[in-house]
Parts: structure tokens; C-alpha cells; sequence
């Protein structure tokens, strides 16, 4: 692919900062392209900055894939664990966190659906650093299941660990089915994902 006929279609990007440009375009190039294809070069390219600029911010492809997905999960840390010590029973605040995760996943669709199929190609020191990010993550969620399961709101008899894996695997899968333009909106996907999963959880 030349130069000027990557940098065209990104010719609205061009009034972000240099880091975020070169993000979204790299978002936008893995998903059209895949990461393993897409060279550097087609990223500054686009980008419509040079190499020397782009390793100004980020040292390799590699650290592009990871800040895409890193700032996503940072975002959802940080609003999880708001949404965990706020106010309300476990139940409310179980709700609270599905519905958000869901949302937010969905706005950032993209960038989800880049990272989980290019994962594996991170080197192993990155791989293990977003797994260690995500375990933190998963844990905060499952303490609040737990916390649930203590006040007798939510069943016993199945394991905050299932509970977190059976949920977080569904989100994760988002990106096979969803659609932007498809009948549901972001947060009607939430309110159906948080229904199924609460109805699963509380006691009859």
C-alpha cells in the first residue's frame, strides 16, 4: 500500500496529538489489515508523521497493540472500582459494574476486537503484563460476587471464580457478533448482559 494512499482516509485524524493519531490509526489499520501485515512504514504513513517521531512515543509495533488494549483496561479498573466502593447493596453494585464493562467495551469495539485477536503475538514479557492487569481486574470483580455471596443476596453453590470467567469470557466475545448499526444499542447489550447474569446470581 503507497504512502499517500494510506494517509488519505485519515486525512480527519490529523488534528489529533502525535501519540493518539498514531493509535487510532493503528486501530484502525490492524482491524482492516491485521496486525502481522501492517508495517510501520503504513503507520507513519498514515499517520502522516515520521519514524523518528512515532519511536519518540512508542518503541515498537508491539507497544502500539499494548497501549491499545492497556488503555482500555485501565479505564475499566478505574471505573469498576468506583462503581465496587460506592454506594449500594452487592446486587446493585454487581449491576452497576456488568452494565459499565459491557458499555464501555462496546465504545471502544475496535480496539477490543484488535487486541484479542493479536494477543498472542505480543512478546511474552507484554503478554504477561496484560495478564497480570486483567487477573487484578478479575479479582476486584470477584471479590464483590463474594461479597454477595456473604450478605446470602447471591447463590453459594457456584464459584466467584465461574461466575467471573463465565461473564468476563461473554464480554470478551463481544466483538464476534456486535454490530454498530445492528437493532441494539451499547446499553441495551449492558442491560441484557447484566439481567442474565444477575438472574443467574440471586436467590430465588
Amino acid at each position: 500500500m503507497k504512502d499517500a494512499q494510506v494517509a488519505e482516509p485519515f486525512a480527519g485524524l490529523r488534528g489529533l496529538p502525535v501519540a493518539e493519531r498514531l493509535l487510532a490509526v493503528s486501530v484502525r489499520l490492524f482491524a482492516e489489515q491485521g496486525f502481522e501485515s501492517t508495517s510501520v512504514q503504513e503507520i507513519v504513513a498514515a499517520a502522516g508523521v515520521t519514524k523518528g517521531a512515532m519511536y519518540h512515543y512508542f518503541a515498537s509495533k508491539d507497544d502500539l497493540l499494548y497501549e491499545i488494549y492497556h488503555r482500555l483496561l485501565s479505564l475499566q479498573t478505574e471505573r469498576l472500582n468506583t462503581l465496587a466502593d460506592g454506594p449500594g447493596d452487592a446486587a446493585g453494585r454487581v449491576r452497576a459494574v456488568a452494565e459499565d464493562v459491557v458499555e464501555t467495551t462496546l465504545g471502544s469495539i475496535d480496539e477490543a476486537i484488535v487486541f484479542f485477536r493479536s494477543m498472542h503475538m505480543l512478546p511474552a514479557d507484554k503478554r504477561a503484563q496484560v495478564r497480570a492487569e486483567r487477573r487484578r481486574y478479575h479479582e476486584r470483580f470477584r471479590a464483590l460476587v463474594e461479597e454477595g455471596q456473604r450478605e446470602g443476596v447471591f447463590r453459594a453453590d457456584v464459584s466467584a471464580d465461574i461466575v467471573t470467567h463465565y461473564f468476563y469470557g461473554a464480554v470478551n466475545h463481544l466483538g464476534t457478533w456486535y454490530h454498530r448499526d445492528g437493532g441494539l444499542s451499547p446499553r441495551q447489550v449492558a442491560e441484557h448482559y447484566a439481567d442474565l447474569l444477575l438472574g443467574g446470581l440471586i436467590k430465588n
